[in-house]
């Protein structure tokens, strides 16, 4: 297989582990101040994802830094180009950072309720700015001959865009809703799977309006191996809702993952081997081999990756590991 193919292959799975680890982070963070009703079950929330969210964020650092690494011209076209979009998402994820630490340093209601909001607003904007950006690559965007990035940020924002970024939003939250029903107990846990319930009738509407723009305004379903994942996707969620009502919550947190993993699979298997689809001449796209770094470089990369990936993967599966029980009040330690 070439050394292209491999890194093109790396940076889905990368995006895969970002999407599943990320997303239910993303939906606890927006929960938060609607689903905890006093201090206590917001510090409980919280601490469900304390020991682990900094790892899962090193997913999208690592998936940052392969592109960079495997793929400069993409690298540069995408952050350039979106430029306005991931710096509202920086700042967002700044915002959501600082309130992880600063929440607990004042007892004062005003001011855990201020990071309380700021976690959720900081959870809400990269969920829904994945979502369009996802849904961009496959639409395509206007890059000329040089690859570079020729529109404004609002050539960003189309219907079947913002249905995306909608879509991957519900999708994180239900997510992180089936997440802490397995992570918190009692009326806090039924709660959150009452969440559940109601999120994915939503989820469920704009996951097959996605479904069906996406048919419409890009070729994805000119690959039947991604049409079909797509269709996964779809069936995946379905499970897991009917796992939810029927309280097999584990095996509906694994079907919801499933969603997340079909779903990043089917966009990528209908990109390649493109990366980025030019809307001004389909020639100009960027590709796993006009946007790709030098073959020694990609050689030296890959004998790193895989050298260092399955560490890091039996690190992050023991921390989860460790980390696996309910939280509980008595265990809160602030």
């Amino acid at each position: 297989m070439e050394l292209n193919v491999i890194w093109f292959c790396l940076l889905t799975v990368l995006f895969i582990g970002f999407f599943f680890l990320e997303g239910f982070d993303y939906g606890v963070g927006i929960l938060l101040p609607f689903l905890g009703k006093n201090d206590l079950e917001r510090r409980i929330i919280l601490n469900t994802i304390g020991p682990v969210w900094d790892g899962n964020e090193v997913w999208m650092i690592t998936a940052g830094g392969a592109m960079f690494a495997a793929f400069p011209n993409m690298y540069a076209t995408l952050f350039s180009g979106f430029y306005l979009a991931l710096f509202l998402m920086l700042v967002a994820l700044i915002l959501r950072v600082v309130g992880f630490e600063f929440r607990s340093k004042d007892d004062r209601p005003l001011w855990r309720s201020t990071w309380d909001w700021l976690i959720c607003f900081g959870s809400f904007v990269p969920a829904l700015l994945w979502g369009v950006t996802v849904t961009n690559l496959i639409q395509g965007l206007p890059i000329d001959a040089n690859m570079q990035y020729i529109g404004s940020f609002f050539d960003l924002l189309s219907p079947y865009t913002l249905v995306g970024g909608a879509a991957f939003l519900l999708v994180f939250i239900y997510h992180g809703a089936v997440y802490l029903t397995l992570k918190t107990e009692g009326e806090l846990a039924e709660r959150a799977r009452q969440v559940a319930l109601r999120f994915g009738i939503g989820t469920a509407v704009f996951c097959l309006g996605l479904v069906g723009l996406t048919y419409v305004k890009t070729d994805l379903f000119n690959s039947l191996g991604a049409g079909i994942t797509l269709w996964l996707a779809v069936a995946a969620f379905v499970i897991s809702y009917l796992l939810v009502f029927i309280r097999r919550l584990g095996w509906a947190f694994g079907a919801s993952g499933l969603t997340i993993v079909f779903t990043t699979i089917a966009f990528f298997w209908g990109l390649f081997p493109r990366l980025m689809v030019s809307t001004l001449n389909p020639a100009w796209s960027l590709t796993i081999y006009n946007a790709s770094s030098s073959p020694y470089t990609l050689k030296l990369m890959t004998i790193a990756a895989f050298l260092l990936v399955p560490v890091i993967l039996i690190y992050q599966g023991w921390t989860y590991w460790v980390f696996r029980h309910r939280v509980t009040a008595k265990q809160l330690d602030y």
